[in-house]
């Protein structure tokens, strides 16, 4: 059993060793040597699992629990494990046991570290906690309860209510159901609950006014009245930050506006209602804007000189900051004909952002970049992130540079890494390199073509062969992007055209993070994944019996790998059924994350991965700059002993806020697409059901991207149900479908801006009868009392 921090010494003891010795023993007791019931299974994994919790407080990778360790503690040989092998499935059909990071649990097993949310207090006073990160296939969340400390002990954070915190838990053995089942003891306190809601505020003629909050939690409460004298400087329209004052049974709740963010009408009130209402930093602390303008740009002490290779960037044409150059070379070594010289130089954060200093708690607290059509919330402050660490053409600049020796078939040969100084040949955006290679050089790219560029995409070439070869998960779900115009306003939605220059960009950075990794795992260096699970086996059986009703069999139970992903899309290729089988296929898959404990990459089929490229707009990035610093003694930036004891509580911190980005981006769009479209009532528009559920359907516009929903009342006369085999809502009369995937044509009838909300009324759509069996119609008719 591998150690996460630091290697053991050869004849020193095993505590977990013994531990699993002695859960073996016990569970061949209970079993008295014969096959072991499914109750001795669940109970022998969920005894492991806990055994291993107080194993992760010492730094050591927690075993992986499998059939083979099942077979050895149950002391299961031979035809045996047949048996044991059928019922491990069965209770995975059944929901009683999850397979995870290769691994199995008893389901619905939390981590030993979770990020969690306090909720409420229980009778007794204590707090309920919830996970923030948790997978409702899996059910619902488990509770968390946390011994209030009646007596404050100096450094121990004290929660409240709406508070966010890591915790250390640990199950509580025979919980109730609907009773917490886990304890749970405060590492670190992350967010202090505010009381402040966002909302617009209506100013009355004889003062004070009315406050419409925006969350939509928040707004089935109802609009909170502001009193003369309480509402600051806020004017008709603006956009405000309220704290409640009073809640009673009767009147309006009272409120007192603390904060004027802006009118709602301006250019940037849009992302601001996001960045508030997720509580996303956007405003650098003092200190860290001090050392960002006092830093000075790095020499060459303890620098490799690579200034005379002839690097480029390439990147978005309307990126302000580039953080990764490449160059590629034939390699001149006979004995790898056909093959390559990577370089992938990624900026030098770490000599910039040291250890603890107020840049790097300011870093650790944004997580990641945030990026909204308007803006961008930048991690790091823009001298560090737009000027020192920028990869400008023809300045000197340090990079942590990979250089990687591949053969003509694109498989890796070796690596190694290196701290230097390079200096850009060219700043080159992906059209503008794309032009280049077909044949439209400009007056930048015309002396870059042959001796840079060509490299480059040969290179390339033989990478996409390793990458055909390896088969990672390919879907085909275009991306849109949203174009401002000088009001702020949208002016058009795109997609952008996917060019091989995106692809070779693509690929040089997953082998550069590749090497990162196993680099690390070589010197045994505590890092951060970016891990990506397996899809759990109920979705697969929901995929199967889906799949089944458009004709392509697929086994429940079956086990699959991103190739046999592919196959699947391959069969619905340019059919009707195209759009449909990619975006049940999306749904099936895990989220990725941020974890010390590797589990793989299963999207893009690897066994290790780790986040190298990007330390401008990733903390996860600049953690693995830091190890590879202090693996490869190439500095004295690198992570200390001290810091890699909390690499488990980073990783958790800054999977959260990858989370609340994406929430935050995702919002934002909704809001001004329906901004943009409040002036279209009455209009029709062409769309797909992008959901359905038992509420309704969720319709997906063409032209924009935009997100609608139609309440299944709203549908026609008949009663629908919800078929979750089918993804559709189905007539109990008539049997008309509505499937998720279908075409429709719908008219707005409603655009809330400030929710970012939609909805729509069905024109056409909706498959006839036919597609529904009668005797299924016929079933539900009876079953909903509708004839």
């Amino acid at each position: 059993m591998n150690k996460i921090a630091g290697t053991r010494k050869s004849g020193q003891s095993s505590a977990p060793r013994a531990q699993h010795q002695d859960g073996a023993a016990e569970a061949q007791q209970e079993s008295g040597g014969a096959t072991p019931t499914r109750e001795e299974i669940i109970a022998f994994i969920a005894r492991e699992r806990e055994a291993q919790s107080g194993e992760g407080a010492t730094g050591r990778r927690p075993a992986k629990i499998s059939k083979r360790e099942i077979a050895r503690a149950f002391d299961i040989k031979g035809a045996d494990r047949i048996a044991l092998k059928q019922m491990l499935k069965e209770l995975e059909q059944d929901g009683a046991i999850e397979r995870r990071r290769k691994g199995l649990h008893r389901a619905g097993l939390l981590p030993v570290t979770v990020l969690a949310d306090f909720y409420t207090r229980d009778r007794d006073g204590d707090f309920l906690a919830a996970p923030v990160n948790w997978d409702e296939a899996s059910g619902r969340a488990p509770k968390i309860i946390v011994p209030v400390l009646h007596r404050k002990r100096p450094g121990v954070p004290q929660p409240g209510i709406g508070d966010r915190a890591l915790l250390r838990v640990e199950p509580i053995p025979d919980a109730k159901p609907n009773e917490p089942s886990y304890t749970g003891r405060v590492v670190k306190l992350l967010e202090r609950a505010k009381t402040q809601i966002l909302g617009i505020f209506r100013q009355n003629p004889g003062g004070g006014g009315r406050v419409a909050p925006i969350d939509k939690r928040n707004a089935s409460r109802g609009e909170l009245d502001v009193l003369p004298g309480q509402e600051g400087e806020a004017r008709d329209g603006d956009l405000v930050a309220v704290e409640m004052l009073r809640t009673g049974r009767l009147g309006l709740t009272s409120a007192r506006v603390r904060e004027r963010i802006g009118a709602f009408e301006s250019e940037r009130a849009v992302s601001l209602i996001a960045i508030h209402s997720h509580k996303i930093p956007n405003v650098f602390s003092p200190s860290a804007l001090t050392e960002a303008e006092q830093a000075g740009a790095a020499d060459m002490s303890g620098r490799a000189d690579w200034r005379k290779i002839p690097f480029v960037t390439i990147d978005p044409a309307d990126a302000k900051d580039h953080d990764d150059a490449v160059e590629a070379e034939p390699d001149p070594d006979p004995g790898n004909p056909g093959g390559f010289v990577l370089r992938v130089a990624i900026a030098d954060v770490a000599a910039y952002v040291r250890l603890g200093s107020a840049l790097d708690r300011e870093a650790l607290t944004r997580g990641n970049s945030v990026y909204f059509p308007d803006r961008v919330v930048p991690m790091l402050p823009e001298r560090i992130s737009n000027d020192l660490c920028s990869l400008r053409p023809r300045e000197d600049r340090p990079a942590l540079a990979a250089r990687i020796v591949i053969a003509a078939d694109g498989h890796k040969l070796s690596h190694d890494f290196h701290r230097v100084m390079i200096r850009s040949e060219a700043k080159l955006s992906y059209p503008q390199a794309q032009a280049a290679i077909d044949g439209a050089p400009d007056e930048t790219t015309g002396l870059l073509v042959e001796p840079v560029l060509a490299p480059l995409y040969d290179a390339y070439a033989a990478l996409k062969r390793a990458r055909d070869q390896r088969s990672p998960l390919e879907l085909n779900l275009p991306e849109r992007k949203i174009l401002l115009n000088t009001e702020g306003t949208v002016d058009r939605v795109v997609i952008p055209e996917r060019l091989d220059a995106h692809r070779l960009i693509e690929e040089f950075m997953i082998l550069a993070n590749v090497c990162a990794a196993e680099t690390l795992e070589a010197k045994r260096q505590p890092l951060i994944y970016r891990a990506h699970d397996e899809p759990s086996l109920e979705k697969l059986n929901n995929l199967a019996e889906f799949l089944s009703t458009i004709g392509i069999k697929l086994a429940k139970g079956q086990v699959l790998r991103p190739e046999q992903f592919n196959g699947i899309l391959a069969q619905v290729r340019d059919t009707e059924n195209e759009h449909l089988v990619n975006e049940i296929v999306l749904r099936t898959q895990a989220q990725a994350e941020y974890v010390v404990e590797n589990y793989g990459h299963f999207g893009l089929n690897l066994h290790r991965y780790a986040h190298f490229t990007s330390p401008i707009r990733r903390y996860a990035d600049l953690i693995v700059h830091r190890a590879l610093i202090a693996a490869l003694d190439l500095g004295t930036d690198g992570l200390t002993p001290a810091s890699r004891a909390e690499l488990p509580e980073i990783a958790a911190q800054i999977s959260a806020a990858e989370r609340r980005a994406m929430a935050a981006e995702r919002e934002t769009v909704e809001r001004l697409i329906a901004a943009h479209l409040a002036d279209k009532i009455g209009a029709s528009f062409e769309g797909r059901i992008s959901g359905a559920t038992r509420a309704g359907l969720f319709i997906r516009l063409a032209d924009t991207g935009a997100d609608g929903f139609i309440p299944a009342s709203m549908l026609g006369d008949d009663y629908f149900r919800h078929d979750e085999r089918l993804h559709a809502l189905v007539g109990s009369r008539t049997g008309k479908m509505h499937r998720l995937g279908d075409i429709v044509t719908v008219k707005l009838v409603e655009a809330a801006p400030l929710a970012g909300a939609l909805r729509f009324e069905m024109v056409t759509g909706g498959a006839p009868g036919a597609r529904a069996p009668k005797a299924a119609a016929k079933r539900a008719a009876k079953k909903y009392g509708r004839r």
